[in-house]
């Protein structure tokens, strides 16, 4: 038994040096390097057009929701621990050059993030009840005419993003916030801190914290996608946007420090200074760990906020416009909530270390600029990053769900499932089975970009409809009857 689990792990290790080590980190910058260019480097030149689609109509209809709400469902995802954990191992391993990769992968990765979500609008159909459904695993069923390779991605979708990476955001939960509820539990003489034999109190508190989280999860995810919208339009903006202001506050704390650290970010990615809030790092290093974090937090190209952008009531109706708001998705998550990480960390009086790298090391930084209030500060930001990363995670997965035909016991399953992942993974080290989910997940990212290459003509043949339509003053509505080259797959009943 112990030499084939043994064998299993030497082939997920092998799978992901491929897919993260060569594939992937190329392919995926390369992908975003063509879309840029077919689209006329779209993402600089109609920045404004993706504010409007997010801010011009907060109303939907009875199949689907919101195109602010598609928004917040897919920061919910992209927005977690990593933007607080990942970039401070960035800077640790990387320096401070790292961030400017960083920057550039987000840039490029905003026009992958714009085909694949308006693909996943133009292929959208009605699933049960009505509601509006699709993804990746649509456009690759119904646009390239593969619904073999269809299952595939929608398997490594529920294995990733529907149960393991619950798992893992929910450890990160445990971890942040099991001390005080330890101490509680020491303190109440029901556990001891370190017993001799049984569940120490640490153990204990995590456990408990997982029933909380799972349970907290399954009220929202009972509910359905339209309820995970309603809380992630709610909490998101809020979560983020005291992070944000909190760095805005150490920006302003230290504003004479500000263009010496934002200059060195840049000269830094180049080896043209050394050091930057007294970090040094290495130009390939820097290069490397900025590349893979950038990826990594956005998810630009993975095939995972497509899910929920397929569900959105686009505003105006053209699947261009869902496209541009999941581009928006990908400039808030790197350039604005991982940049806020790394300015904070490099404008405190921390250095970073083998030590003091990932949580402990932001914690320590928000401590030097706000003392006692500013740990308890990022302590409160892991749980609702990694919370509400659970509950968009799991709106993917259910279409997933839904495509595979799972139906209501299906979904049914994958609540389940999710719930017990969640306890699972509060109160176990999880580096074993986070590293099948990598695995699952450069899989189902490798099929998601071919696919949307081979169909890049059709984004750029939806694309310019949109944009000829706006150069002329006219409302871009999109009809399928006008584009004969691209209808086979495409709901008519939708797009008539």
């Amino acid at each position: 038994m112990r030499d084939r689990m043994e064998l299993i792990n030497t082939i997920i290790d092998k799978a992901n040096d491929l897919f993260w080590g060569y594939i992937l980190i190329y392919g995926l910058l390369a992908v975003g390097l063509f879309f840029t260019i077919r689209l006329g480097f779209l993402q600089f030149v109609h920045f404004k057009e993706m504010w409007r689609c997010v801010l011009g109509s907060g109303e939907t209809d009875k199949d689907g929701i919101s195109p602010f709400q598609a928004l917040t469902v897919s920061l919910a995802s992209r927005v977690g621990t990593g933007n607080i954990a990942g970039v401070a191992v960035a800077l640790t391993l990387g320096g401070p050059g790292a961030i400017f990769w960083m920057w550039m992968v987000a840039l490029v990765g905003m026009a992958t993030a714009y085909a694949e979500s308006t693909l996943a609008q133009l292929y959208k159909s009605h699933g049960p009840n009505g509601m509006y459904r699709g993804g990746p695993a649509a456009y690759i069923s119904r646009g390239l005419g593969m619904p073999w390779l269809a299952a595939i991605f929608s398997v490594a979708l529920i294995l990733s993003f529907g149960l393991i990476f619950n798992a893992v955001q929910a450890n990160s939960i445990a971890e942040a916030v099991a001390l005080p509820i330890q101490n509680f539990l020491v303190n109440q003489g029901m556990f001891a801190l370190e017993p001799e034999s049984g569940m120490s109190a640490f153990v204990a508190a995590k456990i408990v914290i997982g029933v909380v989280v799972a349970l907290l999860s399954g009220v929202i995810i009972f509910g359905g996608i339209p309820s995970i919208a309603r809380v992630a339009e709610f909490v998101v903006p809020i979560m983020a946007g005291l992070y944000l202001l909190a760095a805005v506050i150490a920006l302003i704390l230290n504003i004479d420090r500000v263009p010496g650290i934002l200059s060195g970010i840049v000269l830094n990615a180049f080896g043209l200074q050394e050091t930057v809030g007294g970090v040094a790092g290495g130009v390939i290093a820097a290069a490397m760990n900025g590349i893979k974090r950038g990826l990594f937090s956005n998810e630009a190209g993975m095939g995972s906020a497509p899910n929920i952008a397929a569900v959105a009531t686009p505003a105006p109706h053209h699947p261009s416009s869902q496209g541009f708001v999941q581009a928006l998705g990908v400039f808030i998550d790197t350039l604005l909530v991982c940049t806020a990480t790394a300015v904070m960390i490099l404008l405190a009086d921390v250095i970073p270390s083998q030590e003091l790298t990932g949580v402990n090391l932001t914690q320590a930084a928000l401590g030097d600029h706000f003392g006692n209030l500013g740990q308890i500060f990022v302590g409160v930001a892991i749980f609702f990053f990694a919370f509400t990363s659970i509950i968009g995670n799991y709106s993917y997965a259910e279409n997933a769900v839904i495509h595979l035909g799972g139906g209501k016991n299906g979904i049914i399953a994958l609540r389940l499932g999710l719930m017990a992942m969640v306890i699972w993974g509060a109160s176990q080290a999880v580096a074993t089975v986070f590293n099948f989910a990598d695995a699952s997940m450069g899989l189902m990212a490798t099929i998601n970009l071919i696919a949307i290459v081979l169909l890049s003509g059709t984004v750029v043949a939806v694309t310019r409809d949109y944009l000829a339509k706006r150069k002329v003053g006219e409302e871009p509505q999109f009809s399928i009857s006008q584009h004969p080259e691209i209808a086979p797959g495409v709901s008519r009943d939708i797009w008539s």
